[in-house]
């Protein structure tokens, strides 16, 4: 009993030796600013404190900040790739991972601008055989549709069929041929990202071209958003901005490549710079492609079959002062977040793997609250 106990106890030590490391490992200092700053200094404390993490090599990456449609602050720190030849700037095109969505949410939208489709048409009305008859393109949106978030384990349980590259169209299939609902659509919002390959889907069978191409033609190259673009496996080469993904431990850099899943989007796959996510940011406010009683859209907050209300809009989480969605996938982690009210934006970008983006970003929006908030 006695040694049992002592073995016990070791084991406890060494857990919380272990989980006490890896804390300090990802901790990020506060941003030092007073409370009655002006917003010059907060901006200011901002741009040292990115400084900072970047020389902890805490930090590889970008931030804009915007207010009232003026950029206060677009910074980058770091380098485009494992090699460190390169700086980032403001050009560099980020992969936005799950940031992707509200892009392809657009997409949706422009189709329904242009009379395409409209967003309660049942999914099966555009894609031949959907087996989901009462799931509509909303449903997909508003991550409704009771489709349950497992398209790359289909892919992984399937492989051999799908062959070296997951497409799209591939994925599609896997969804309508193997899937099942957890329950009917409508009843709940159950993230994922099956919802937006769907989508992504939905976009290439209505317009007849590829979902890259799409996008590129009806919204990035209309709106002056030269940088993004969606990439993947299947698409053309790298443009030369794109960043690549690493991991990152101190000064140590490894690259990390796309594997064979990472030929779809929808879900993911959009790349862009903090310059087009200036033009990104007045999009949402009035634009030439979509009208403003679609975009308004995208930020309600469905009504459940029970009478509750969700929180997930059409590629956005819905709060009452805010929006926002954040991403992770390879070595890219990403957030972005805007105040309607006072027309704010944050946008935080990392290629390097960063577990702490989240933290970092919370002490950014924390440090810009009377900006952001007007409070």
């Amino acid at each position: 009993m006695l040694i049992a106990a002592t073995i016990c106890l070791g084991l406890l030590a060494v857990a919380t030796g272990v989980g006490y490391f890896i804390y300090t490992w990802l901790k990020v200092d506060p941003i030092a600013v007073a409370s009655d700053a002006s917003d010059i200094d907060r901006i200011a404390a901002v741009e040292g404190w990115l400084n900072d993490q970047f020389d902890n090599c805490k930090f590889n990456g970008g931030v804009l900040i915007i207010r009232d449609g003026n950029v206060l602050l677009s910074k980058t720190c770091g380098y485009t790739d494992h090699s460190a030849t390169h700086q980032l700037d403001d050009h560099t095109a980020f992969r936005l991972a799950s940031v992707s969505k509200q892009f392809t949410a657009a997409g949706a939208l422009r189709l329904a601008e242009m009379d395409l489709l409209d967003l309660d048409d049942p999914v099966a009305e555009h894609l031949d055989n959907f087996p989901f008859e009462n799931v509509n393109i909303r449903h997909l949106l508003n991550q409704t549709s009771g489709i349950p978030d497992e398209y790359m384990t289909l892919a992984e349980e399937h492989h051999e069929p799908v062959g070296d590259v997951l497409t799209i169209s591939k994925a599609v299939d896997l969804v309508m041929q193997h899937s099942k609902p957890d329950r009917p659509p409508g009843d709940a919002m159950e993230y994922s990202n099956t919802n937006y390959v769907l989508l992504a889907g939905v976009i290439e069978s209505v317009s007849g071209k590829s979902f890259e191409k799409f996008m590129s033609e009806e919204l990035f190259q209309p709106l002056g958003m030269n940088d993004t673009r969606v990439w993947n496996l299947v698409s053309d080469e790298r443009s030369p901005n794109q960043a690549s993904d690493f991991d990152q431990i101190d000064d140590d850099r490894t690259p990390i490549e796309p594997t064979w899943l990472d030929g779809v989007a929808g879900d993911g796959a959009v790349f862009s710079s903090l310059n087009d996510f200036v033009s990104w940011d007045r999009f949402w406010y009035g634009n030439s492609r979509v009208s403003n009683t679609l975009l308004e859209q995208a930020f309600d907050r469905p009504k459940l079959k029970d009478g509750s209300r969700s929180d997930y809009g059409f590629g956005w989480v819905v709060e009452r002062k805010r929006q926002w969605h954040n991403g992770a996938w390879l070595g890219a982690n990403t957030y972005l977040v805007r105040y309607p009210k006072t027309r704010s934006c944050l946008v935080v970008l990392d290629n390097s793997s960063n577990l702490r983006l989240d933290s970092i970003a919370d002490e950014i929006e924390e440090a810009l609250k009377p900006i952001f908030t007007d409070d």
